[in-house]
């Protein structure tokens, strides 16, 4: 016999059988030989016994998820010595690793050739997508260091307990106690953030702040809130003889289009959440479009098809969410008694919420500096062409053509006709 990619041999027990049985599990399987030198000699175990209790005890101590059950024991007689035989077979919860180095190259070994190497991150990020498919919540984390303090806070101050059994039944640990990316987004290193930015005015031309969060997605929540909170002021007007706050934005609807942004968004994706305060205006901007199997109309109607559902439970759990579904109407119902209204955008990969501020005139909102001044025409003009636009901004026929077209997508002016004919009203 020969060593080769299912086939190795060891003199007699040491630690590093573990990377080979790693090794094997996470390839096609294979047969370790104890009792057999690496040229092939065969020079028996004097205590079966003890010889195979020592592996059997390392290979379920040592190696993650549990593997045992894929793990066969057998002694042969060979040459008139015994040896024992440890058969792999490959495993359903690859990649597996040593549990003292976790899931990384270090710690996650294959097969090539005769020799166990490590594997490369992509290989073990195949595996892991392979075995637990694409949904990043149920993904197990390459993390296995995690702390949360932050989370911790928040359960105890709801009275639920944060226990391995809590964990398990929440999702932020499998049966085999392995954190999933669950409990990433919930742990302290959780490694995505929100950054936001405060800008001079209605464009982004000039900064006057700008932060990132990071930590537990439970603290984003709290420290970014409170942050916009300090943003959103308080106007006074005198109605008689009394005092009338009135605040830029309905905190609840900041509230909901924060939840929204931290929720729904699509955590295979690396880059922050995005939030933009300007003078007349709150974006929120996350990534990961509409889910499959949903429109925009449906969203607008309080249908909900959650991308994160454990993250949402997690969060309807802490009373941080009041049931699934009710954040879009719910903003825009916050809404109601003003003239301006929340727009919702969506693309392929990305969804914005857009809040107007309530004590900015509401033909303000939302325009640049050239769609105020084409708005600016109608007060020569009863209506206007695109030629108008061209000529007053000394700009392509193109670029004119893409101003109107978000003009009227903001339904601030009305087209009559077609073609370069068409006349442009002014909707108000």
């Amino acid at each position: 016999m020969n060593e080769n990619e299912t086939t190795e041999f060891k003199q007699e027990f040491v630690s590093d059988i573990n990377k080979t049985i790693v090794a094997y599990a996470n390839t096609k399987g294979g047969t370790l030989y104890v009792g057999i030198t690496d040229d092939g000699k065969v020079c028996g175990i004097k205590d079966i016994d003890t010889e195979m209790l020592k592996v059997s005890n390392t290979i379920r101590d040592s190696i993650k998820p549990d593997i045992t059950l894929f793990v066969d024991y057998q002694t042969e007689m060979l040459d008139g010595c015994l040896v024992l035989k440890v058969i792999v077979q490959k495993g359903s919860s690859s990649p597996y690793y040593l549990a003292s180095k976790g899931i990384r190259p270090e710690g996650v070994y294959v097969r090539q050739g005769a020799s166990s190497v490590p594997a490369t991150e992509t290989a073990i990020l195949r595996m892991i997508k392979e075995t637990d498919g694409e949904k990043y919540e149920d993904i197990r984390c390459l993390n296995q260091t995690l702390t949360f303090v932050e989370a911790e806070k928040e359960f105890a101050q709801q009275n639920i307990g944060f226990g391995v059994n809590q964990q398990k039944a929440l999702g932020l640990m499998s049966t085999d106690e392995v954190y999933t990316n669950l409990a990433l987004l919930l742990s302290d290193q959780c490694n995505h953030t929100v950054k936001l930015a405060v800008f001079e005015g209605r464009t982004k031309m000039k900064f006057k702040d700008r932060w990132e969060f990071s930590g537990s997605l439970l603290k984003q929540l709290k420290d970014v809130y409170d942050f916009i909170d300090l943003c959103n002021r308080n106007r006074s007007e005198i109605s008689g003889l009394r005092r009338i706050d009135k605040r830029d934005y309905p905190p609840y609807a900041i509230r909901e289009a924060l939840l929204n942004a931290l929720i729904h968004r699509d955590y295979a994706y690396s880059d922050s959440v995005l939030i933009s305060i300007f003078d007349d205006r709150i974006e929120f901007v996350s990534l990961g479009g509409l889910t499959i199997g949903i429109s925009f109309d449906d969203i607008m109607l309080g249908v909900s098809v959650v991308r994160n559902e454990k993250l949402a439970k997690v969060f309807y759990h802490l009373n941080l969410i009041e049931s699934y579904g009710t954040g879009i109407p719910n903003i825009m119902q916050s809404y109601t008694e003003y003239s301006v209204k929340p727009r919702i955008e969506v693309t392929d990969n990305a969804f914005k919420i857009t809040l107007p501020n309530t004590n900015i005139d509401s033909e303000d909102t939302f325009l640049g500096k050239n769609e105020t001044i084409i708005r600016d025409l109608f007060k020569e003009k009863d209506y206007i062409v695109r030629k108008d636009v061209e000529t007053s901004l000394a700009v392509s026929q193109t670029m004119a053509g893409r101003l109107i077209k978000g003009l009227l997508e903001k339904k601030v002016i009305r087209a009559d006709g077609s073609g370069k004919s068409t006349r442009y009203f002014l909707s108000k």
